[in-house]
């Protein structure tokens, strides 16, 4: 009997609900596959004992599970990847977590794989979490899957029971566009269709699971580009200059032309220097330094592509799969990351929110824990990019949030919005330099922040008269005052709150560019929106105030009968009450205003704007 020819690497992950078996399932593979170690096999039946849930036979989970929180609990929480190989292929799985709260890390296995295997629990059958992960698995652009309904030892292996999941999944999964959904009857505790066929289910005519992971074919990637995003120059002599990076798509040889998409410039590849050697030719996953025939603009950030240009866009539609507590509010700043590109973005319009169970669209104002919504995503500045559905390494991204550094998003880019490119920055003649020299001082924003009654308006309202008798050009941004007009339309919920002082923000750097000192007196309560509005203005024309009067002593005075509303409930969203308010970690001045006279917080104020009490 002829030999069958070997296939190439399939990445696969497994992926579905809590304890339907994802971990037991690798295990057995592992197991079935003869990959073990005898250390590992000792060593797996001494924590069966001690850790493991059946009773005194071998808990195969524990082969993946590594974590002692995982061990503890009996849920998977980091994504583990397990190597293994058959005489017809070589496998690499990610085995990923069910629970709710870890989505997130699932999102990360899935985002490298060729193909998945879904379980279902066959006695709970299609669960929440595993109409999301069909959904996540989708959004990535697996098209491949294997619905291995598992623990069919507990319903007796009954055949009805099987098909009428099957038929369910089939039914909620047609509009994901799977090219392929091959359901397997299996028990992974006992083996049974895992590897080999089940006499117990013999009414299943189907393949094993094994037999459908070395069979299986990923589909062809689509006609790739030539794309290498650079991740670092290296210069270690006058005589070198080399682009670091590892080649995202398609391939180049030497000899090739290849453009620079920030700058446009092209030039030939001169070297592909590796670590052993020169080569002729670099192809997709390599990591190679790129020499070129003449020197060119380019630095970490910046995407070589072959000759033809790479699209660029400054505001793009996405989908948008929100992996973090903390909520996604449309207007608030992030760091996109894509490849090697990150810059500062933020969700400028939530279209629609996703129902995972019903596939219905739903108006969202913010996002959830777990959301998958459809927005529009506007960036600082243009980056390279690709749609996701044609590349996942051009058209993957995540947001990151600017203090803490936790990732907080996943995206897949559908497509470029066309307005932006129509809109483009008149360039004037005359600077803000210019106005201050007409003005006679630098222009300045001076952002107060601090609870409602705390006395920020008091303050910038002595300031603007101490600033106006010194000849300083001055104007007043109070939140009262812009609600009643610019900002009428908007509420007090956090969303509405983040997008006030954004609009605020880009008045006052308007402002501060026609050379005037600008006040700001807003709660502003969240780090996020002031720290945004610092970078929209400069840092060097950024004053932060804090006026620090703590909250009883602003309760006491309750100028506008606020705090007063709050506590009956008339108000729930007063920032300090029901309402978090962030105070600012590094402000340039700290003023707490129930012991603080007025005037000694002028003259304070007034020393550090360069403007004293001599004028």
């Amino acid at each position: 009997m002829a030999r069958q020819a070997r296939l190439g690497l399939l990445r696969f992950i497994t992926c579905g609900s809590v304890d339907d078996g994802k971990s037991t399932l690798i295990g057995r593979l592992l197991w079935e596959s003869q990959l073990l170690f005898e250390d590992q096999i000792a060593a797996l039946k001494r924590d069966s004992a001690r850790h493991g849930t059946q009773g005194d036979n071998i808990d195969f989970a524990l082969l993946v599970d590594g974590l002692a929180a995982e061990r503890e609990q009996g849920i998977t929480i980091d994504v583990a990847y397990r190597f293994f190989t058959t005489d017809r292929r070589t496998f690499i799985v990610a085995d990923t977590p069910g629970h709710e709260q870890y989505t997130r890390n699932m999102a990360t296995g899935a985002s490298t794989a060729d193909a998945a295997v879904l379980l279902v629990d066959a006695r709970q059958g299609l669960l929440t979490q595993t109409r999301r992960h069909s959904h996540l698995v989708s959004l990535v652009g697996i098209r491949d899957v294997a619905m291995a309904v598992n623990k069919m030892d507990l319903v007796g292996f009954d055949r009805g029971i099987f098909e009428r999941i099957v038929d369910d999944y089939r039914s909620f999964a047609e509009p994901l566009g799977f090219r392929s959904i091959t359901a397997v009857p299996m028990s992974a505790l006992h083996g049974d269709n895992v590897t080999g066929k089940s006499p117990r289910i013999r009414w299943h005519d189907g393949p094993t699971l094994m037999g459908w992971l070395e069979t299986v074919q990923p589909a062809p990637p689509s006609e790739e580009r030539f794309r290498f995003p650079v991740q670092l120059v290296n210069r270690p002599s006058p005589d070198f200059r080399g682009f670091m990076g590892t080649v995202a798509e398609g391939w180049v040889r030497r000899g090739d032309t290849v453009r620079v998409t920030a700058s446009g410039e092209t030039a030939r590849v001169h070297r592909i220097v590796t670590r052993d050697g020169d080569r002729e030719r670099a192809d997709r996953g390599e990591s190679v330094t790129l020499t070129l025939d003449r020197e060119v603009d380019a630095s970490r950030g910046d995407v070589i592509s072959c000759s033809e240009a790479v699209d660029t866009t400054d505001q793009f539609e996405a989908t948008l799969v929100w992996l973090h507590a903390d909520p996604g509010l449309m207007g608030r700043g992030y760091l996109l990351k894509l490849g090697t590109q990150t810059v500062p973005a933020s969700v400028t319009a939530i279209k629609h929110g996703l129902n995972v169970n019903t596939m219905g669209h739903e108006p969202r104002s913010q996002l959830a824990l777990n959301d998958i919504a459809l927005c529009t995503i506007a960036t600082g500045r243009p980056i390279a990019f690709d749609a996701y559905e044609r590349s996942r390494a051009m058209g993957g991204f995540i947001l990151v949030d600017r203090f803490t550094n936790a990732t907080v998003a996943a995206g897949m880019i559908r497509h470029s919005l066309r307005r932006a490119q129509n809109v483009h920055r008149q360039a004037l003649t005359v600077k803000r330099e210019d106005r201050e020299r007409l003005q006679g001082h630098p222009a300045r924003v001076v952002w107060f922040t601090g609870l409602s009654g705390s006395g920020k308006s008091t303050i910038a309202n002595a300031l603007e008269v101490a600033l106006h008798q010194r000849g300083r050009h001055t104007y007043i941004l109070d939140g009262d005052n812009v609600r009643q007009g610019l900002n009428r339309d908007l509420g007090f919920t956090d969303a509405d709150r983040v997008e006030n002082i954004r609009r605020v923000a880009e008045v006052a750097r308007l402002m501060c560019d026609a050379g005037l000192v600008v006040l700001t007196s807003f709660i502003s309560p969240f780090r996020a929106e002031r720290e945004m509005a610092r970078e929209l203005v400069g840092p060097d024309r950024f004053v932060e105030v804090f006026v620090s009067t703590p909250l009883a002593a602003c309760e006491s005075r309750d100028p506008k009968g606020l705090y007063r509303k709050a506590r009956s409930g008339q108000l729930p969203n007063l920032s300090g009450v029901g309402s978090p308010y962030e105070a600012p970690m590094e402000p340039q001045l700290v003023i707490d205003a129930s012991v603080t006279p007025v005037e000694e917080a002028v003259s304070r104020l007034l020393k550090m704007l360069g403007a004293p009490a001599g004028g």
